[in-house]
């Protein structure tokens, strides 16, 4: 059985089955869009590496957590790394000089009445366009994810579950990204909001 692609794996934790990490976070209410006309203007993200570019680094991740169908909160605090990898595979599609990110987080998870260490990874492969192809670790086809707008909304279907995405850019330092999923047994949000390491939030 496939896992939950928006799960922060926790090492304890795969035995609960009333697991379901939803985050809400304090996402802006506002987000810049394509018709809203961004190239040159001022407050927009100026990408000119495209969304690899300005995701490389080290990132430090807050996140809350609720669960809507249980009414449980928690909550997750990290360091999320995006490090470029030398020579992505011939069968990935080309980006910007072949950028392929391998992407990490490791924290530490507060859910109900757990505490312990959680970490995910996931790819980030840069096209030609600005865009970046996000995967599962395996390579198995995730989203995509376009910032040069200031904001990209995605959706992967899973089975009978929908997952939703929202990555909103906020400033060259910070973003945020806003979960939505439900299904038959799955009603949760989960917001995260990344700071590049050294930066004031």
């Amino acid at each position: 059985m496939r896992s939950d692609p928006t799960t922060v794996v926790a090492r304890g934790l795969r035995r609960s089955a009333g697991y379901r990490a939803d985050v809400t976070a304090h996402a802006p209410a506002w987000a810049p869009t394509e018709a809203d006309g961004h190239h040159g203007v001022p407050g927009y993200p100026q990408l000119a590496a495209g969304t690899i570019g300005y995701l490389a680094g080290e990132w430090d991740v807050v996140r809350e957590i609720a669960d809507h169908r249980t009414g449980q909160a928690g909550s997750f605090r990290g360091r999320a790394s995006f490090q470029r990898r030398p020579e992505p595979a011939a069968a990935e599609p080309a980006g910007p000089g072949g950028a392929v990110l391998e992407f990490t987080e490791h924290g530490e998870l507060k859910f109900g009445d757990h505490r312990g260490p959680a970490s995910r990874c996931l790819r980030y492969v840069g096209r030609s366009d600005g865009s970046a192809a996000v995967c599962f670790a395996d390579g198995r086809d995730f989203y995509v994810l376009d910032l040069r707008s200031g904001s990209c909304r995605a959706v992967h279907p899973c089975r009978a579950d929908r997952y939703s995405v929202t990555v909103i850019w906020l400033s060259p330092d910070a973003f945020t990204e806003v979960w939505q999923v439900t299904g038959p047994a799955k009603d949760y949000d989960l917001t995260s909001v990344y700071t590049r390491t050294g930066c004031a939030s």
